[in-house]
């Protein structure tokens, strides 16, 4: 049975983010908008945890259930939660288009009740050589984020 989710985003920036995955073997399609980005990549990570009570600081981690090191969507080693970086043109409204196999909308690697995250900087899919390269992607601050929540079925 298809499962979807959702995710408000809020911040210095904002958006609306959707999850659809088929079944729990497929990949899951993540597709919406994010208004405000200034032009650029941006990093694009699952948090940890679904708590935004200090803002989006206490989402914790990328999510990394395997205890891997920090890398693209496509790499062999990488978190769960990387899915690397959208890009913004000039203002506007930036489109988010991205099919991901690591994540889930169920079982072990579900990302339902986790946070994600709309980071200032371009993601250097953990080959940047700065110290936070194989942890964040060096992504900078985070300047917008929402829990993913389960979708209303239509």
């Amino acid at each position: 049975m298809p499962v979807k989710a959702v995710c408000v985003l809020n911040g210095d920036v904002s958006g609306t983010v959707l999850f659809d995955q088929k079944d729990d073997k497929a990949p899951v399609v993540v597709t919406g908008e994010v208004k405000g980005l200034s032009k650029g990549k941006h990093g694009f990570h699952i948090h940890e945890f679904g708590d935004n009570t200090n803002g989006c600081t206490s989402a914790g981690p990328h999510f990394n259930p395997f205890k891997q090191d920090h890398g693209s969507p496509d790499a062999a080693v990488r978190h769960v939660g990387d899915l690397g970086n959208i890009e913004a043109q000039d203002g506007g409204v930036t489109k988010v288009c991205i099919q991901d196999s690591q994540i889930s909308l169920s079982g072990p690697n579900s990302i339902i009740g986790r946070t994600l995250v709309v980071h200032a900087d371009p993601d250097d899919l953990g080959i940047g050589g700065h110290e936070l390269s194989k942890t964040t992607g060096n992504a900078g601050a985070r300047i917008a984020c929402g829990v993913i929540g389960l979708a209303k079925a239509e």
